[in-house]
């Protein structure tokens, strides 16, 4: 059985779970890590400590859908729709500017609902606090260190979180990212 691990339990690393699952017919382990304490990355929902019926969501607050990619990616809108995790954006918002043809979204139960719907979906196992440090090769496996805890091997390791912290990993891992730098001319790095 392949082993997978996707690290990051943002919208990619779930989306990326979830059709793994989907379109992946052989027997296949699934784990997504996150060094955080709960799904979501930049679509999180935070609930008050006192009234867990008040939310907030910290980063994206409604999806906004262009006619492009209503087409593109009718599937998923049209799922997360009848299943009640987006809903249309009724509410005025003072200073928003919509182009035309353009639909807003909201979460009713938060934005974090989208990627929680995605990893319930994917069926994999989900670990928090699992802050990823090291990658390296081990006879042709991806060994996986953690800053607590035994590393563990892997087929397949997906990384979706931000490149800041891609950069910061330790082991073999460096040397494949080197093969990818380009330098622009302004002398920064960019990945391609």
């Amino acid at each position: 059985m392949a082993r997978v691990l996707i690290v990051g339990s943002g919208l990619t690393g779930s989306l990326c779970a979830a059709l793994l699952r989907k379109e992946t017919s052989s027997p296949l382990y699934l784990a997504v890590w996150d060094k955080a304490g709960d799904s979501g990355g930049r679509m999180t929902t935070a609930s008050s400590p006192h009234n867990p019926q008040s939310t907030a969501d910290l980063g994206a607050q409604y999806i906004t859908c262009t006619p492009y990619y209503a087409r593109k990616h009718k599937s998923f809108y049209d799922e997360l729709l009848d299943h009640g995790i987006l809903k249309p954006l009724t509410a005025h918002i003072e200073g928003m500017v919509m182009k035309e043809g353009d639909c807003n979204f909201v979460a009713p139960q938060g934005i974090s609902s989208v990627v929680k719907h995605y990893l319930k979906e994917s069926g994999a196992e989900v670990y928090f606090r699992h802050c990823v440090t090291q990658i390296n090769l081990r006879n042709d496996k991806w060994e996986v260190s953690k800053e607590t805890g035994s590393p563990e091997q892997f087929d397949l390791v997906v990384l979706t979180m931000p490149v800041p912290q891609i950069l910061q990993l330790q082991g073999d891992i460096v040397n494949y990212l080197e093969q990818f730098q380009i330098r622009k001319p302004s002398g920064s790095l960019d990945y391609g």
